[in-house]
């Protein structure tokens, strides 16, 4: 018997490795990609270079060849998002409009993202990718040309991204809450608001406030209360009062 006599296993075949598929070349890019698509979907928690090395075809020893190891590919993946909120940012634009695009983009980015706001809310946070660095740069240069001296500028783009930060990642959580117990917002409003408005009546002010959001609706219960609009104006409002500080506080420019 000669070896063309041998059976061919279909492990070894050529045919066998065409319908199979060559897997793509293994990368910086392409772990990051994943890693951000598992971060997306699952959460943070879920992220594991074990857990990211199966649908990459590879194993997880494979995957530090790339990447040093969990911490850098989040920051990796966090540049990555950041990338995002750069074509919102008018370089050009006056001090308070370019902040104020600045701290939407941001929040944007991170109901898109939600586990973005852990790993900027975190302790101890060292990711300073390029995209972030960017956008900070812009926003420190258009402060200081607006004549706000270069610590102060600094303090207010921390208070900046603090408050985003604060605020969007509430949110996002509020709407992680949400997506599980399968309702929408309007339908979680409609169930809510007969307990909420017993709950109110014995104090006045809260009952005032309460009623604000039905004076103009059709009389039911919640009818009026659009929680996706109350949540744009009240992150509006909020990033609107911080400038006006900033605003007064800032010294005459050149």
């Amino acid at each position: 018997m000669t070896a063309d006599d041998l059976p061919v296993s279909p492990a070894r075949s050529p045919r066998a490795r065409r319908g199979r598929g060559a897997q793509p070349a293994l990368s910086r890019e392409r772990i990051v990609a994943e890693a951000l698509r598992l971060l997306d979907a699952e959460g943070l928690e879920a992220l594991s270079m074990r857990r990211l090395a199966d649908p990459l075809g590879t194993a997880a020893t494979s995957l530090y060849r790339h990447v040093a190891g969990k911490d850098e590919l989040i920051g990796l993946a966090l540049d990555e998002v950041f990338a995002e909120c750069l074509p919102a940012i008018d370089g050009q634009a006056p001090w308070r409009e370019l902040v104020s695009e600045c701290g939407h983009a941001v929040r944007t980015m991170i109901l898109r993202h939600p586990w973005a706001s852990a790993v900027l809310g975190g302790a101890g946070v060292t990711h300073f990718g390029p995209n972030l660095m960017r956008l900070s740069e812009t926003m420190l240069g258009v402060l200081e040309e607006a004549g706000f001296p270069l610590r102060e500028a600094g303090s207010l783009m921390s208070m900046v991204f603090a408050y985003v930060i604060g605020m969007a990642g509430t949110e996002a959580a509020w709407l992680a809450n949400l997506a599980r117990s399968g309702l929408t917002e309007e339908e979680w409003t409609r169930r809510a608001w007969p307990a909420a408005e017993r709950a109110v009546q014995p104090f006045p002010r809260l009952r005032r406030f309460y009623a604000l959001h039905t004076e103009d609706g059709d009389g039911s219960e919640g009818a009026s209360v659009d929680l996706r609009r109350s949540r744009d104006e009240e992150f509006a409002y909020g990033l609107g009062c911080l400038l006006d500080g900033a605003a007064a506080n800032r010294p005459e420019g050149p």
